[in-house]
């Protein structure tokens, strides 16, 4: 099993999604938020978590060795909700991932923002990549990718450090059809990939998208404790965070998905 650092980690979307391949298994959590890190905290109680991505890079014997990293790292600055001044905004903290990456050394990268980050700041991403000798490419896949019942475009980057048979190359091709389509995105420019099986979700009949999602809508069955959908009623302890945690994930299924590649590829070497 690769050695996973969750950064950015959230409620563990990443994690679970890689975890549900059979590729890794988390070495280290951080997140800046006091909820997600105790979600975490119970789903995976015998791993460390930190505060913040700049105190790691500040004490750099505080991060383990690992093998992939993965990363949502904050979309306020790309978001269609924020302002969108990119590496401008206080918030864009891509540089200190960008160290983390240069002092591990992961053998795999795999990064997720919002849409918006295509014309702000990719380009920028997957240079810092390239100069670190690990190839790239971006992809859009959209929430309905996976069967979940909302759009939701959001932009993965898988990385693979160039020093062994599963070397890929760094291509603008798809990068560019992405930013030409910016507004006016269509199938052309999506990597959806094929449904999830049966077995990811928690049952249900075959056909349901709330049921191969495991009952939820986000697609993280059972994970903050409450059965039904929604779970985030104005009754509901710590509302406003559930909502956030929620809001801020990624879709496992999707990570399963990238996973499942990863293992493929680590297998043939």
């Amino acid at each position: 099993m690769l050695r996973h650092l969750d950064l950015c980690s959230g409620i563990g979307g990443f994690s679970l999604g890689l975890e549900w391949a059979g590729v890794s298994q988390p070495v280290l959590f951080c997140d800046t938020e006091e909820w997600c890190r105790k979600v975490v905290a119970k789903h995976w109680p015998d791993v460390p978590i930190a505060n913040d991505v700049k105190e790691l890079v500040n004490d750099p014997d505080k991060i383990p060795d690992c093998d992939i990293i993965t990363c949502g790292f904050p979309c306020t600055p790309f978001s269609v909700a924020g302002k969108q001044k990119g590496a401008k905004d206080d918030r864009f903290i891509w540089s200190y991932i960008n160290e983390i990456i240069a002092l591990k050394r992961p053998t795999w990268v795999v990064l997720e923002n919002v849409y918006g980050i295509i014309k702000l700041e990719l380009d920028k991403v997957q240079f810092d990549l390239e100069s670190q000798n690990i190839a790239s490419r971006a992809f859009v896949v959209p929430a309905f990718g996976v069967d979940a019942p909302h759009k939701r475009d959001r932009v993965w980057i898988v990385g693979h450090t160039k020093n062994n048979r599963c070397d890929g190359r760094t291509t603008p091709v798809g990068r560019e059809r992405l930013q030409d389509k910016q507004d006016q995105p269509g199938p052309e420019v999506r990597s959806e990939p094929s449904r999830p099986s049966k077995e990811m979700a928690s049952g249900g009949e075959q056909g349901s998208a709330e049921s191969r999602l495991g009952g939820m809508a986000d697609g993280i069955p059972n994970w903050l404790d409450e059965p039904d959908i929604p779970r985030v009623t104005p009754e509901a302890v710590d509302r406003t965070a559930r909502l956030m945690g929620l809001g801020n994930s990624i879709l496992p299924q999707i990570a399963m998905k990238i996973g499942e590649a990863i293992k493929g590829a680590e297998d043939a070497k």
